[in-house]
């Protein structure tokens, strides 16, 4: 049983910076890919970021490119989004996901969700 469980989260002014992390847990994730997501009220998820767990190959969204860095360490479990520079448009509840198979933004094709953490940024 996958278990992917957030954390890092909070209240942030603009301009400040938050690293939030994800531990994995239940699966051996060579193969895995892990992505971060996000929601804001009254929006659909969208993809933030991706790593791949084997691969140092990273992947952003335009929206945060040159802001987040998603980085892993593997011996932890851990998988770890820092958000630098974060504006209010930032606001949502953050989720980490996984997946088999290659690389991809599509929010359907990831299989395991955490429960996701709130990050608010304040203007």
């Amino acid at each position: 049983q996958v278990q992917l469980v957030e954390s890092g989260g909070g209240l942030v002014q603009a301009g400040g910076s938050l690293r939030l992390s994800c531990a994995a847990s239940g699966r051996t994730f060579s193969s895995y890919v892990m992505g971060w997501f996000r929601q804001a009220p009254g929006k659909g998820r969208e993809f933030v970021a991706a790593i791949k767990w084997s691969t140092p190959n990273t992947y952003y969204a335009d929206s945060v490119k040159g802001r987040c860095t998603i980085s892993r360490d593997n011996a932890k479990n851990m998988v770890y989004l820092q958000m630098n520079s974060l504006k209010p448009e930032d606001t949502a509840v953050y989720y980490c996901a996984a997946r088999t198979g290659p690389y991809t933004a599509y929010v359907g094709s990831y299989n395991y969700w955490g429960q996701g953490t709130q990050v608010t940024v304040s203007s």
